[in-house]
């Protein structure tokens, strides 16, 4: 099985076979899924939590809405093999869009709202979307100006915009609104299975993003992964992760249709405001990357109220450090990992039942269907069925996949006697210091056990002897001191870290620069690091 016009890989028979008669691969396409689940749970709550553009109904109004757009959509041409793209905060018409690009059989391309000029002409270059929708503003992005530039470059696709300040439109758009009057559609498009459904762009950890694209199968198999592995308990969730990046979606889009929860999306991420919403509304926060469960544990709002909300938390997306969950679980809220990525989503995971230490200090055992083999040098290489087919780049489809099946993670990890796993570093994120292998995540962990230090990120920095030499870049807790590069060097120690891996460099910042799902972008780091951007404030 392959597809060609992306030069896509080639999933092996045997495998494809064994996906099939296991039940992980179906001929169900997003849109079967989508009607489905809208048809079944009309009245469950969807609101957005806004101050900007709030909206509140059910899952019903948005399939209605949902089912217009398609028509429309339709009427003018777009259709199976067609690519929708859009580019939305949390808001209701990213859940229409979506609904609606799966009715069709189309494409859809999720470009997380924070993305600038630069990152929207390379995706509208590689996917050539027939329909794109979009915000006019938000925050600090002018959508309407930005896209006006790009759009004639690209073949003037069709543009709607969710004007929220109402204001006069661009030449060659036309209003979001205005097109929800049409007749709903009422069946489906039926599509190949094998048929591109998500074209994801990476986070950005690297300099340019990556389009992974998933197939009906793949994208269906991971929502029905991240059902079973996500606990159905109250209270309901707060969806803070942007729906533009690929869990967010999954998990607002997809994961409610296999349940009853409601969704509640939040547009931007406050702690203080997430804290009385969770009171207000009755709802949890139900983890994600570790930057959104720390942000309200340091809040001075939070009480215990909030915590009687928050019965787990299901930590991955980003380095989750033991102390964190260490600290979790003293507060009575139960912690566990997984591990994944957009390209491979779901590779491992752990469930509330199983033991503390395996459910806090490794990122978890195989999940069902899927597999893993570690390199020589540790480097983590997986296949199941939920994993992508590859990149918008057939070059880096070449490099990142071999002929049977596997997939090159990047991470690097050691398996226990248990066959759990546990992550200890990015291939691209070891500093060598005059030859010697530095694991950042090693000090990184040890850091996180002072009390003053909230979140700290070791990145390689230049070093004209060395090559390369740790520098620590810290964010402090609300009302601490940053520690000195002395209280540092002697905490390290007396861990009994070896001295040629301490930091020599100390820098402090308010905030990280972050990916859409909280993970902290190092490449910037090194970046401001090389170009003397990030200021010593010691070493």
């Amino acid at each position: 099985m392959s597809d060609h016009k992306w030069g896509l890989r080639t999933v092996p028979d045997a495998l494809v076979s064994s996906y099939i008669e296991r039940g992980f691969w179906t001929d169900a396409s997003l849109g079967d899924m989508v009607a489905a689940g809208l048809g079944s749970k009309g009245a469950a709550a969807f609101r957005v939590h806004s101050q900007v553009h709030p909206w509140a109904g059910t899952f019903g109004d948005v399939d209605r809405a949902a089912r217009s757009l398609a028509a429309s959509l339709r009427a003018g041409g777009v259709g199976p093999g067609d690519v929708v793209a859009f580019q939305l905060p949390n808001w209701v018409e990213a859940g229409i869009t979506f609904w609606a690009a799966a009715y069709l059989g189309a494409s859809v391309v999720p470009i997380v709202h924070f993305y600038g000029p630069k990152e929207i002409d390379y995706i509208l270059r590689v996917t050539r979307p027939a329909a794109v929708i979009t915000a006019d503003t938000f925050g600090q992005s002018d959508f309407a100006s930005t896209y006006a530039d790009l759009l004639p470059k690209h073949g003037s696709p069709r543009w709607l915009i969710v004007d929220s300040l109402r204001g006069p439109l661009p030449p060659g758009a036309a209003r979001f609104t205005d097109v929800l009057d049409a007749t709903p559609i009422e069946r489906q498009a039926s599509v190949d299975p094998d048929s591109v459904a998500v074209i994801a762009f990476t986070s950005g950890t690297t300099r340019d993003p990556k389009g992974v694209i998933h197939s009906q199968r793949t994208i269906g198999c991971e929502t029905h992964q991240l059902h079973r592995m996500f606990p159905d308990l109250p209270p309901p969730p707060i969806t803070g992760a942007p729906v533009g990046h690929f869990i967010g979606m999954v998990n607002a889009f997809l994961v409610p249709l296999m349940r009853t929860t409601p969704v509640n999306l939040v547009d931007v991420w406050d702690p203080g405001r997430i804290l009385k919403l969770m009171l207000d509304d009755d709802l949890s926060m139900a983890g994600g990357a570790t930057y959104f469960l720390t942000s309200i544990l340091d809040h001075p709002d939070f009480t215990d109220e909030h915590r009687k909300r928050m019965p787990f938390s299901g930590l991955g997306g980003s380095t989750v450090p033991i102390a964190v969950t260490d600290r979790a679980e003293r507060m009575g809220i139960k912690c566990y990992r997984s591990y994944g990525s957009t390209e491979h989503p779901s590779i491992t995971v752990s469930y509330l039942e199983e033991p503390q230490d395996k459910r806090c200090t490794t990122d978890g055992h195989v999940i069902d269907g899927v597999e893993i083999r570690l390199a020589d040098d540790g480097e983590i290489f997986s296949r199941g069925p939920d994993l992508c087919l590859g990149y918008t780049d057939p070059a880096l489809t070449a490099a990142a996949f071999d002929a049977d099946g596997w997939y090159r993670t990047g991470d690097v990890g050691v398996l226990d006697a248990d066959g759990y796993l546990s992550i200890t570093d990015r291939v691209s994120d070891i500093i060598i210091r005059g030859g010697e292998n530095i694991s950042a995540q090693e000090v990184e962990e040890l850091l996180l056990g002072m009390d003053a230090v909230a979140e700290v990120s070791v990145v390689a920095a230049p070093d004209d002897r060395l090559g390369e030499r740790a520098a620590a870049v810290v964010r402090v807790r609300p009302g601490a001191e940053l520690p000195t590069l002395a209280q540092i060097r002697e905490h390290l120690a007396n861990a009994g870290l070896a001295k040629q891996k301490w930091p020599e460099s100390l820098h402090e910042v308010a905030d990280f620069p972050r990916t859409p799902s909280g993970k902290v972008q190092k490449f910037h780091l090194r970046q401001a690091l090389r170009d003397g951007k990030l200021r010593a404030v010691d070493g």
